[in-house]
């Protein structure tokens, strides 16, 4: 059931995708970096919060913001901006949990990661609750009331907090102060949070590129002049208001939460939050075949660490080794490994690995499936595209009909380089990769370490002996197959006007990586 409902989010964001890249660079796709939005959007709402904070009177709170609501040269667009950017910031965490969910990284050792971005949503929500109440119009006057209406029920004051809306006093200072307090530690919270999401991710990226953040910005400030926040008439406890303005993005819930029974609420609330929190565990897969941890072949590992180097979630580090051999040796812990096989690609004696995928399996399944049909044929149907089985489907089926001999794989990070040097010495006429884009995959760095290791030298490089004019690495985002499609034909045509590649007897592959066995005495 789990997964049928992945598939079905995995498909309405592709969807989306398609719409976003027809409008703009696949580059810039917010949808695909909406967790480094949401993160970029934090430090916007702690620099325009320092701002009102300053002008803020927890004495005369309506007033002051009033006041700096009416300032036409800073405080009303920043405090427009801070508005919005609340909002903005709510939809991009959402957004960003169902593309991990949709990729079904929502699980095993990424649990941490998904609990925690439960817990940081819950807490935006709470401080953009505060944050209503303190600039005390209407609409904060009407969270203030249903919130003290909730609380009330439970067993934890000793005093309805109800009691200071009835409006036979004035409203305490020490109210609005609670509510401050609250608005500004919540988000000290938060960055304890956001430590704890990406704590297990090795080199996160916690920003999006530079381009991207100014455009958030820029939109911002300008919806902020063009429509500036909404602010109500200031709040008074003797006169009910006939309307108040509802934000959807963090009260959605109020018109329900005012005709329902506050333990209805609670109970609402609580199988929501434990829903959230449980995906990890509803998610999960068996630890075997697709799913499971990598391991290491302590004969074939020299010790080189690239593999650490490598792996996304800093599941593998290097301990002494127990057969005598001088050098240290990679140990593989399952508890961080997420399957994702980006170090069998790292590993230039194929030692290390998923079972099935290391590079010594992907050697064997390049020569049992693909080379005995590269021995004959034109150079078009010699040619192999290489797809990550996230790629549109539309662009893997087209390579089939133009002749191409396609081979997935599950995410091109996980292509050794020695794979593609036997299908180019063994009768390949080119080899055309195509992968996802780099801030949508799975794997994280797939399509980088992927570039790094045919064309720049990174371990296990693509050795000098083969032709890089028969390779080319492209990224095939959704929705724009027909763009990735006639970049395969330019590269059709270019390996059209090589010289045919000389087939050599059979090579193995193998025998240029292995390990030297360590001389008597060392």
């Amino acid at each position: 059931m789990i997964a049928r409902v992945e598939r079905g989010v995995r498909r309405l964001l592709r969807l989306l995708d398609c719409a976003v890249h027809r409008l703009s660079d696949w580059r810039f796709n917010p949808l695909h970096q909406s967790g480094t939005i949401a993160a970029y959007l934090l430090l916007v709402l702690s620099v325009t919060g320092l701002y009102l904070i300053v002008f803020y009177r927890v004495g005369s709170p309506s007033e002051s913001v009033q006041r700096i609501a009416a300032d036409p040269w800073l405080g009303g667009w920043m405090r427009g901006v801070h508005r919005y950017a609340t909002d903005v910031f709510l939809l991009a965490a959402v957004v960003h949990g169902f593309r991990v969910f949709g990729q079904a990284r929502s699980w095993g050792p990424r649990a941490r990661a998904w609990v925690t971005g439960v817990v940081l949503v819950g807490v935006g929500l709470a401080c953009a609750w505060t944050g209503f109440v303190m600039a005390w119009d209407t609409f904060g006057q009407r969270l203030a009331i249903v919130g003290a209406r909730l609380f009330d029920v439970l067993p934890v004051l000793s005093e309805p907090v109800a009691r200071i809306f009835a409006g036979d006093r004035a409203m305490p200072s020490a109210f609005f102060f609670l509510n401050l307090f609250v608005h500004i530690g919540l988000p000290l919270l938060m960055g304890i949070g956001l430590w704890l999401h990406v704590s297990k991710v090795a080199r996160p990226v916690l920003l999006p590129p530079r381009r991207l953040q100014w455009a958030v910005s820029a939109g911002l400030v300008i919806l902020a002049v063009v429509i500036p926040a909404p602010l109500g008439p200031a709040a008074d406890p003797l006169r009910l208001p006939a309307a108040t303005v509802l934000n959807l993005s963090s009260a959605w819930w109020l018109p329900l939460a005012e005709r329902s029974s506050p333990w209805l609420v609670w109970g609402a609330a609580a199988m929501l939050t434990l829903l959230a929190i449980a995906v990890p565990w509803l998610a999960r897969r068996s630890r075997s075949e697709t799913f499971a941890p990598s391991v290491v072949d302590p004969r074939l590992c020299t010790g080189c660490d690239q593999c650490t180097q490598d792996c996304p979630w800093g599941a593998i580090t290097m301990v002494p080794r127990t057969d005598g051999r001088p050098t240290l040796v990679a140990l593989v812990d399952p508890a961080l490994c997420v399957s994702c096989g980006i170090c069998a690609a790292s590993c230039a004696p194929m030692g290390v690995g998923p079972e099935g995928r290391t590079g010594r399996h992907q050697l064997f399944r390049a020569r049992t499936e693909l080379l005995p049909q590269l021995r004959e044929g034109t150079v078009d149907s010699r040619i192999v595209a290489v797809c990550c089985s996230q790629t549109d489907a539309m662009v893997r089926k087209h390579f089939g009909s133009v002749g191409a001999r396609l081979h997935e794989v599950p995410c091109i990070g996980t292509l050794h380089t020695s794979v593609v040097e036997l299908l180019l010495r063994q009768g390949a006429s080119g080899v055309f990769i195509a992968g996802c884009p780099p801030r949508d995959c799975a794997a994280r760095e797939g399509p980088k370490w992927t570039e790094l290791r045919l064309f720049h030298d990174r371990e296990a490089e693509l050795q000098e002996r083969v032709d890089r004019r028969r390779v080319h690495l492209t990224v095939a985002p959704a929705g724009l197959a027909g763009e990735t499609l006639a970049e395969y034909a330019n590269f059709r045509d270019a390996v059209r006007a090589l010289e045919g590649p000389e087939v050599e007897d059979d090579v193995d592959i193998r025998l240029l990586c292995e390990p030297l066995e360590p001389e008597a005495g060392t």
